[in-house]
């Protein structure tokens, strides 16, 4: 199992490719992906966001992977934990 902070730093690199894939903004999208991405990602955000700061790890790497897996044509399923 990887470390906490290189598996942080996977999820923020997810981010940050989902945030400049959709300011990009080269093709448009259907709603309904884009309804399901955000879900994901705020259901990431919601759970990270727990004031007594109780997450999990394994639950937001698969929201925002599942997020990412979404917006990017489902090219392939990222796999960000082993």
């Amino acid at each position: 199992m990887q470390t906490k902070e290189v598996r942080l730093r996977r999820i923020q690199q997810l981010a940050h490719e989902i945030m400049d894939e959709m300011n990009r903004g080269n093709e448009p999208r259907q709603i309904e992906t884009l309804n399901l991405a955000v879900d994901n990602l705020s259901r990431a955000l919601g759970d990270l966001a727990d004031p007594f700061g109780n997450y999990s790890l394994d639950y937001i790497e698969e929201k925002v992977g599942n997020a990412h897996y979404l917006l990017f044509k489902n090219e392939k399923k990222v796999k960000i934990y082993t």
